[in-house]
């Protein structure tokens, strides 16, 4: 049973993934239209492996080294980015990484079938968050024009099938790597 109690094994693995999460981020996949790095199948993972409370944990850690200027972030780090349209994503990524732990705590949703949902149900977290963000913030905040439909197409339609497959990759990593999860419920 997961419980609140941070011990070392605990912050090594929440550490490793605020860095799998860096890693993630700052690895750009050759595609065409818009720039797709591995940070969504990360945030994910890391909910779905060291569940609700530490997933979202270390993705904290992963927007607080951003915050306060580490170049952690796709497009660079600082204080700032909380200006930049698509930090709203990043925030989702906390609430993505909960959620999706919260989905697969039980043992019976550890499977295939299980992380995919919770993957699919993140992805959505981070783009409808995301995208009010997006909009709220360039329309209201910065004094952009932004179309509501080519935000869509270009945060929505471009994206999804290399976040799909994400999805997919991560559920598989997950499951592949379960003595994570494991060894923490039992902390």
């Amino acid at each position: 049973m997961e419980t609140n109690r941070l011990n070392a094994r605990t912050m090594i693995y929440c550490a490793i993934f605020s860095a799998l999460i860096i890693v993630g981020a700052l690895t750009r996949v050759p595609v065409p239209m818009i720039p797709f790095t591995l940070q969504f199948m990360f945030t994910n993972l890391a909910g779905m492996m060291l569940g609700p409370i530490y997933g979202a944990l270390s993705v904290t850690i992963y927007v607080i080294l951003g915050l306060i200027g580490l170049p952690v972030f796709a497009n660079g780090g600082g204080i700032g980015y909380i200006f930049q349209p698509t930090f709203g994503y990043l925030l989702a990524f906390i609430l993505a990484a909960y959620v999706a732990g919260k989905m697969t705590r039980k043992e019976e949703n550890r499977n295939l079938l299980g992380y995919i949902k919770a993957s699919i149900t993140g992805l959505l977290i981070v783009y409808v968050l995301g995208f009010v963000y997006y909009y709220l913030l360039a329309s209201f905040v910065l004094g952009l024009n932004v179309n509501p439909s080519v935000l869509f197409l270009h945060a929505f339609l471009l994206p999804l099938p290399g976040d799909i497959l994400s999805c997919f990759l991560g559920s598989v990593l997950a499951l592949r790597v379960p003595m994570v999860r494991r060894s923490l419920d039992t902390v």
